[in-house]
């Protein structure tokens, strides 16, 4: 048997039941995964012709009216992976008037366009005024969803157009100079962010052909630094697809990706390579013979006809936002907003709003211990024996030298923990707003270490089966909100997060930590739209519609200043639990120093009756808040997204 056949064969052992591919084996079938699975599959015609038409028929089940492909228990407005559709159709050979209705589409999406706005253009570094595609209608244009639009139109023959000439100068215009791109911004705050190998892949498969610009050799030179330091098979197989394309692959790249697809053979259950990673790999294997990420006879196109003017959506072209909602959907929205309003005044408050403050000098403490004791104080309130417990650490980004994420010694202690106490399960999941790839967030931070060491399920939220759930708060607009099945269906689900400054929340803990449990497949990266519809909001909104019953702060070292990625690390010593949020979070500030009444989040979260903020209210266990508070540096946004001290003094 050849390799490749090997690697087609364990790729059909990842199916789904009735058809398509998962992201994860089992998993109900997803467009994306399936996309990648069947252009792999279709470079062994006769042996898997069987299996491609399968996928085939997989996609036609979400294949809507009006041209998009839209996963049919999903978030109507993703429609970004009709591009991916698209592409994968035309690759397939289907004849171009069965695409046109998909091209069509895919042309007419727009994503939003910020105007002039003075305040934006000093925090961002790149052309808002630039139209891509979206992740979500009606939502702002992104790297991945804009790249793929490009290269799928260009495969299908629409490459002239002018909405792909756009695209590719908002794909040039977020690449750095340096080299590579990630999801969107350059910087944040006068922060410079990282390049992120997937997305610098698919775009520059987006650019293919486009000569004279320094940018793309940059992120070709980007690729292959990350490659030869990688042993990550997604960012692997990635490099190599894109440079491949780019008649630029070293073959060292498919020894490692080699090594990395028999190691997640038998990885640890939710690190295993799934459907994604495997497809990937035989795509990258297989590209010196076949690649159908080649545009082939791809035009030259020199840098300078696609950089330009922007086109703004004013000019009339046509756009494939979501269709007004319907009276009768309108009414329904209405009820159900007078009905949740109406619940939401008789909303109980949390049976106990205690919180525990311990005392932990160091990661090397017996932190399960000290749990131990704090959690005498909640178990009648929040028993986990014979129960599944879900834990939501915090992982946003991994970088070596800074105390970005909930510490792993932090979540072993609570594992040993609960199983201690007899948890029948134990599950750790997130879905951070920064990595698609978060199995190299993972591995790379510790956290996967963690979880080996104690048979430990890890669950990707990101790509984890959505579920439809009623917004209970509504202070987003947003009828429903779709969240991870995993978290919605714990028996016990426990918020794990980090004691952190943040530049645009003014703090993070418990609360915040929830953005974590909104799958990235139905609201992108870096989740941008439950940011515009207000974070205090959106965090709101989700808490009451699934409430953590437990949270467990990690404040032995925190994070002050410009948190949640560059401040700087801050010594406090303490663990803090409740199984009321808004009193734990409200007593982190005050370890923190930080008024918890100028968080617009917690008095909103206060006011939704989700828990109680005032101080003498909240019965203080264990040590005094006096005993370990430190006045932390507030990041330097303070003054724009906190509210004035009570007093009037900021």
């Amino acid at each position: 048997m050849s390799e490749q056949i090997a690697i087609l064969d364990r790729l059909l052992k990842c199916g789904s039941p009735k058809g398509g591919w998962g992201y994860q084996p089992g998993l109900p079938a997803q467009l994306e995964p399936t996309c990648f699975a069947t252009l792999a599959l279709a470079g062994n015609p006769d042996r898997y012709a069987a299996w491609v038409e399968s996928g085939v028929k997989a996609l036609a089940t979400h294949a809507q009216p009006d041209g998009s492909y839209r996963l049919d228990r999903g978030r109507k407005e993703a429609a970004w992976p009709t591009a991916l559709v698209l592409f994968t159709r035309h690759a397939l050979g289907h004849p171009p008037e069965k695409l046109a209705p998909v091209a069509e589409f895919v042309l007419a999406a727009e994503g939003l366009v910020v105007k002039n706005d003075p305040e934006f253009d000093t925090q961002m570094d790149i052309d808002l005024q630039l139209l891509g595609w979206p992740w979500a209608e009606k939502n702002f244009s992104w790297v991945e969803p804009t790249a793929w639009a490009c290269l799928a139109l260009r495969a299908a023959g629409r490459g002239d157009h002018v909405r792909v000439r756009e695209g590719l100068r908002l794909l040039l215009d977020r690449a750095f100079d340096a080299g590579g791109a990630n999801y969107g911004n350059k910087s944040i705050l006068g922060k410079t962010t990282d390049p992120i190998p997937g997305p610098t892949a698919i775009a520059l498969l987006a650019l293919q052909g486009v000569t004279g610009e320094p940018r793309v050799d940059a992120a070709k030179e980007y690729l292959r630094d990350h490659a030869a330091s990688t042993t990550d098979l997604d960012h692997l197989a990635w490099a190599k697809l894109a440079l491949s394309a780019h008649g630029d692959a070293s073959p060292v790249i498919d020894g490692k990706i080699r090594e990395s697809l028999a190691a997640e053979a038998t990885a640890h259950p939710g690190l295993a390579a799934g459907a994604v990673r495997v497809a990937l790999a035989a795509l990258a294997l297989d590209s010196g013979r076949r690649n159908p990420f080649k545009l082939s006879d791809t035009p030259q196109v020199a840098a300078e006809s696609v950089v330009g003017k922007s086109r703004l959506a004013a000019d009339g072209m046509p756009t494939a936002a979501a269709a007004p909602a319907s009276l009768v959907e309108r009414v329904q929205s209405k009820v159900r907003g007078f009905f949740m309003r109406g619940l939401g005044t008789l909303r109980a408050l949390p049976a106990s709003s205690a919180v525990h403050i311990a005392r932990a000098d160091s990661y090397d403490a017996p932190l399960a211990d000290i749990m131990a004791k704090q959690y005498e104080h909640f178990r009648a309130a929040v028993p986990v024996a014979g129960k599944r417990v879900v834990l939501k650490p915090n992982l946003v980004e991994y970088h070596r030298d800074k105390v970005i994420n909930t510490d792993p010694r932090f979540v072993a202690a609570v594992i040993d923990l609960l199983r201690k106490e007899g948890a029948a399960e134990v599950i750790v999941a997130e879905g951070p707003g920064h990595w698609r790839n978060v199995t190299y967030l993972v591995n790379e931070s510790g956290l996967g270490d963690v979880l080996r060491s104690r048979g430990v399920r890890f669950v990707d939220i990101n790509h984890d089966e959505p579920v439809k759930v009623t917004n209970l708060g509504r202070l987003t607009g947003l009828d429903h909100l779709y969240m991870s099945s995993t978290i919605v269906g714990a028996d016990v689900f426990v918020s794990l997060p980090k004691l952190k400054t943040h530049h645009w929340a003014g703090a993070t803990l418990s609360l915040k930590n929830l953005f974590g449990t909104m799958p990235g497949c139905c609201y992108g990266w870096p989740k941008n739209e439950l940011h515009w519809r207000g974070i205090p909001q959106s965090i709101v909104d989700i808490a009451l519609s699934h409430t953590p019953h437990l949270a467990i702060v990690d404040g032995i070292t925190g994070m002050e200043g410009d948190g949640p990625l560059n401040g700087r690390a801050r010594h406090v010593g303490a663990l803090v639990m409740g199984a009321d949020l808004v009193a734990v979070d409200a007593t982190g500030c005050r370890l923190m120093g930080i008024t918890p009444e100028r968080l617009p989040t917690l008095l909103l979260a206060a006011e939704k009756r989700l828990g109680i903020l005032a101080r003498d209210k909240i019965p203080q266990l264990g040590e005094p808040i006096a005993a370990l508070a430190q006045p932390f540096e507030l990041p330097p946004t303070s003054a724009k997204v906190m509210l004035p001290e009570p007093d009037g003094r900021r």
